[in-house]
């Protein structure tokens, strides 16, 4: 089983939605890719840094969940990365109304000991330089380093991205993010063009449509569970990463055929994450549910095609 090491933010968010608001309430992609990792029992680290207002409640939370909490730097002095945000009606679109860096401006990733070694490295979003200072960072090459970017990087840090793409296995972006970073609209030339960059293994996610793997001309498609009600689409994609990543690890398969299932596990986990507010989800769910849920997966997109 190998060890997964998760670099991102460990945060607070304030979320509004057609559903109701919250005050200010744990989040941070490094938080959701630690909680869905967890559910497969492998040894997961999170490197990211927050303030002296965090509490120290949601670190025992993730200790004793498995999750290693030794690289998460505090900053007594500091404040936490804080991100509010409202979604409309259609619950795929935002406006970010608050946005305050605090500790994460300067933020200098520091891997523990134990971590150099990670055979799955799963970068979250984050500066392009960060995550090279990472990937720096460890003793032994991972077997895979999986890289989560956003538009923004785009914007501003585009060489620097192109740089740290040349040394990962597998990009996660959404849709809209793929045509950017690509320059081409079909989905199918994007993944061509970001092979071209460095992955091997291209996911697309598409949110209520489920998420896209390409490999060297190869292609998967896993639809997204029908939800009877989606109360919060925070971190839903973060979710995915660490139960994609989750999976990885605790089957030490990095086979396209096995991404397949991992890509499956994933949209499983996110699945969860959307049906309350924040991590709240992803802080009771069991490994009953997520079995249960699997099945109904199965059910939902496995059929034999009758070819006359």
């Amino acid at each position: 089983m190998s060890k997964l090491l998760a670099v991102g933010t460990v945060a607070y968010d304030a979320i509004e939605t057609p559903f109701g608001k919250t005050d200010k309430i744990l989040g941070g992609s490094g938080t959701y890719v630690g909680l869905a990792a967890s559910q497969f029992s492998v040894k997961t680290g999170i490197v990211s840094v927050v303030g002296g207002d965090f509490s120290t409640s949601y670190l025992e939370m993730m200790n004793a969940k498995g999750i290693s909490t030794e690289g998460i730097e505090i900053i007594k002095e500091g404040k936490t990365f804080f991100w509010s945000g409202k979604y409309h009606n259609d619950m795929n679109t935002r406006d970010t109304l608050i946005t305050e860096l605090n500790v994460l401006e300067t933020f200098s990733p520091v891997v523990p000991e134990n971590f150099k070694d990670a055979g799955i490295v799963m970068l979250g979003n984050l500066h392009p330089l960060t995550q090279a200072a990472v990937l720096d960072q460890m003793s032994e090459k991972p077997k895979l380093v999986v890289l989560d970017t956003m538009n923004f990087w785009m914007d501003i840090a585009l060489d620097h991205l192109h740089t740290v793409l040349k040394r990962v296995h597998v990009i996660t972006i959404n849709d809209e993010e793929a045509r950017q970073l690509s320059g081409e609209y079909s989905l199918v030339n994007a993944a061509k063009k970001i092979h071209e960059m460095g992955p091997k293994y291209v996911v697309i996610k598409k949110g209520e449509h489920g998420a896209l793997l390409f490999n060297e001309g190869k292609m998967f498609h896993a639809p997204a569970l029908p939800l009877a009600s989606v109360f919060d689409p925070t971190g839903a994609g973060d979710t995915f990463a660490g139960g994609f990543c989750g999976y990885l690890a605790k089957t030490e398969d990095n086979s396209f055929e096995n991404m397949k299932n991992a890509v499956i596990y994933g949209s499983n986990l996110a699945s969860f994450c959307v049906e309350k507010f924040g991590t709240e989800r992803m802080q009771t769910l069991t490994a009953g549910e997520v079995k249960t849920r699997l099945q109904t997966f199965k059910e939902l997109t496995q059929f034999d095609i009758k070819i006359s």
